[in-house]
């Protein structure tokens, strides 16, 4: 059995007579009217004229003119009147039906960005997901070759037995002891690296300082946050690497690290290219995903430079100032008025 022809679903899915001319009639009200005060007109002429006295041929030829203007002129103006009553009704009718044609392409419209952003958020979802095995391929090859390269670097019989001694002579950890505590601190040379991500496939030290900054649970926080934003930013064309911002010194970087806000660290939202505003203000207000993920990148942000900024030097703010993540950070922090 056939389905629906495209015509009957358009019929069916279009409401009737709103794209339609309406047909008028030939003779309304207005016409009646109209004709019935002309006929009036007209008849109490006649009357007058036949059963009145002779006006017109006292006086003469200029009589009749006026006797001719005095029949027609007011059915002249009864039926110019017709005719703008007829035009006021016709526009009239004519703007409820543009109305109605624009109430119900609005109402598709809202419709449509509707199916399209419930359609969005499983596709999203699909793409972070397809992000995050793509890193952890990444660091299961990675951690594959960093370990083929130690085993193949031996330990001299010496060094071996030294080891095994010292081993032997420390005591045993105590129970539930967290894994960062016996992980040693990680560098801020890598942070600072993994922070500004790979530069491309054969950046072996930047995947390397990456997958020693993912092992910190706090850096890994921070890093997914950013990797998540700078996904969806590249969505719409916004890439860090086109973004040239002003760069603040690493004082304006410490007083926002103890908290100060407003035009004392105004300089921070350095990004200037009008573009890259429109389209992340854009999608905050309209992309619920990314204005989530904005959000929580700022957070992360926020709380680790606080952190950074206690051990850190100036050289070492400046530094992580030029990554890939800090100006996430200034366009995002502008967008959001984290800066204000």
């Amino acid at each position: 059995m056939s389905g629906p022809s495209p015509d009957q679903h358009s019929a069916q899915t279009t409401p009737i007579g709103i794209y339609d001319k309406p047909k008028q009639a030939a003779i309304t009200g207005i016409e009646v009217a109209a004709i019935a005060l002309s006929v009036l007109w007209l008849g109490g002429a006649i009357a007058f004229f036949v059963f009145g006295p002779p006006v017109a041929e006292q006086m003469g030829g200029i009589g009749y003119l006026v006797a001719m203007l005095a029949v027609f002129m007011p059915v002249a103006m009864i039926w110019v009147a017709a005719t703008a009553a007829r035009s006021s009704r016709v526009m009239r009718e004519e703007s409820q039906r543009l109305q109605a044609a624009i109430d119900a392409i609005r109402h598709a419209y809202v419709t449509q960005q509707q199916r399209a952003s419930v359609g969005q958020e499983p596709s999203v979802a699909k793409k972070l997901d397809e992000i995050a095995e793509t890193a952890r391929k990444t660091e299961t090859t990675l951690a594959t070759f960093s370990t083929k390269r130690r085993d193949s670097v031996r330990p001299a019989p010496a060094e071996t037995e030294a080891t095994v001694t010292d081993a032997a002579d420390q005591g045993s950890l105590e129970l539930g002891t967290p894994a960062e505590a016996l992980s040693p601190p990680l560098p801020q040379d890598d942070f600072i690296r993994a922070l500004n991500f790979p530069e491309t496939a054969e950046d072996i030290e930047g995947f390397a300082a990456l997958r020693r900054a993912l092992k910190d649970r706090k850096a890994a926080q921070l890093i997914q946050a950013a990797q998540d934003v700078l996904t969806l930013l590249s969505q719409d064309g916004i890439y860090m690497d086109d973004l040239r911002p002003d760069m603040s010194r690493p004082e304006v970087w410490r007083q926002f690290a103890h908290g100060a806000r407003g035009r004392a660290v105004a300089a921070l939202g350095g990004v200037r290219d009008r573009s890259s505003l429109a389209l992340t203000a854009g999608r905050m207000k309209q992309d619920p995903i990314f204005r989530d993920a904005a959000h929580h990148f700022l957070r992360k942000f926020d709380q680790m430079f606080t952190e950074f900024e206690a051990v850190a030097d100036d050289a070492e703010i400046s530094a992580l100032s030029e990554t890939r993540t800090a100006r996430a950070f200034m366009l995002l922090g502008r967008v959001a008025g984290t800066f204000d």
